[in-house]
């Protein structure tokens, strides 16, 4: 069982806050969890008090496009836990992304990231050339790979704390070091480490952002994604002309503009309801994590010492090139819930994909139920092949998302699975 942190969270130890940290609102009544405030709009007794909440000089809410009560108690959690300033939760993973990176750039500004991310992330950068935003990749993202790539145009670093499907364990010090030297933000997506296993931001990140979708939710009930602010940026509004209405806010710059700008026109809302679902299944995610990760380094071990055809790349396994950086940087805590192992062929992978009778035949990640799918022909499907391979995807890869059952009868039903794969 892993030891409890000494880390504190509003005075609280990591469990305890999940239940507790900042959970009290101003709501009507005193429930026990954030009632669904499942209004468009909010009606006032006085317009001038509506003038001055739509002017953004007074609190309150005028439309939840804008921001809704039982959403702001997710940001509020979200923020906590990520030891971050400040949250806005967005309609999904994708769009935390965009509008994380957006906010900040404009025309002619260049990101560096590492090769290895999601293949979603990948399509979205692609379409940001389109608006004159240009990804400069690098095979590996490491303080010298970053160095190199960094030019006058450099505006972001953007990666993975542990990267889906490749598992890259990132040095996140390492490169905000980089980053900041340079005057560059560092943006950093932890939807599969979550803050259980890491706070980029305490390391250094300036934002966090999470397909809230996965692990957070951990029931796979509701869309959502969440961008965290460290009020540490360093938007130079010489080096970002577009925060420079903005600078005046301070350290709530970064936040602000995204709420008052890009966010609101965009309409990129969480909707009240998924709000609610990830505030209930946020509660469980130490106990989900805990097992869950300690279910995926079984399994990991298992694959490697099966005798089957199986090359496991999990960062648990002391043979993973990223195992010290990970034992350190997530406090021993485990290893996370992902895995990928390769089986020799696409049509053996699919033959053990077929053949298993527990995981879910899913591109999603994240749920209690441990999920299984063929990447190259789901998740990375419009991606090149030098993308997929760049990402760590080949033709036998299968991704695995490990979930919280007996981790006894995961073994038995991949033994028979690869079994029944050999002797095919």
């Amino acid at each position: 069982m892993t030891e409890p942190s000494d880390e504190r969270i509003d005075g609280m130890r990591f469990e305890t806050a999940l239940l507790h940290a900042r959970r009290r609102e101003p709501f009507a009544v005193e429930s026990t969890t954030p009632p669904i405030y499942q209004t468009s709009a909010y009606a006032f007794d006085e317009e001038e008090r509506h003038a001055a909440v739509a002017g953004g000089r007074a609190p309150g809410y005028v439309y939840t496009r804008l921001g809704n009560p039982t959403v702001a108690a997710f940001e509020r959690r979200m923020a906590a836990l990520e030891g971050g300033f400040a949250a806005v939760a967005t309609a999904s993973g994708m769009a935390a992304i965009f509008n994380a990176v957006s906010n900040v750039l404009r025309a002619g500004d260049k990101i560096v990231a590492g090769a290895c991310l999601y293949g979603g992330t990948l399509e979205l950068f692609e379409s940001l050339r389109d608006f004159g935003i240009e990804t400069v990749y690098v095979s590996e993202l490491t303080p010298d790979t970053l160095e190199q790539a960094i030019d006058e145009h450099t505006k972001l670093v953007f990666a993975e704390t542990i990267s889906n499907p490749k598992l890259e364990v990132l040095d996140i010090a390492a490169i905000a070091e980089v980053a900041h030297v340079h005057g560059i933000g560092l943006v950093v997506d932890n939807t599969v480490a979550t803050p259980y296993l890491c706070r980029p931001l305490d390391l250094g990140a300036d934002v966090v952002v999470e397909s809230s979708s996965k692990y957070i939710n951990g029931h796979s009930n509701a869309i959502s994604g969440v961008v965290i602010d460290s009020g540490r940026g360093p938007w130079d509004p010489q080096r970002y002309p577009s925060m420079a209405k903005w600078a005046k806010f301070r350290n709530m710059a970064y936040t602000v503009k995204l709420r008052q700008g890009l966010f609101r026109d965009t309409g990129a809302c969480l909707s009240p309801q998924n709000a609610f679902l990830n505030c209930t299944g946020i509660e469980t995610l130490a106990l989900r994590m805990e097992r869950a990760c300690a279910n995926a380094q079984g399994l990991a071990e298992w694959f490697a010492s099966s005798g089957h055809e199986v090359e496991v790349d999990y960062p648990g396994l002391p043979s993973h090139p990223g195992h010290d950086l990970a034992a350190r940087q997530f406090g021993g805590r485990g290893f996370g819930a992902l895995m990928s192992i390769r089986v020799g062929s696409q049509e053996r992978a699919f033959k053990v994909i077929n053949g298993v009778k527990l995981p879910l035949r899913v591109s999603n990640i994240g749920d209690t139920k441990t999920l299984i799918t063929h990447p190259a022909t789901t998740v990375f499907a419009d991606n090149s092949p030098q993308e997929q391979q760049a990402a760590g995807v080949w033709p036998d890869t299968i991704r695995l998302s490990i979930g919280i059952e007996d981790l006894a009868d995961l073994i038995e039903d991949f033994e028979q699975s690869l079994t029944a794969a050999d002797q095919s």
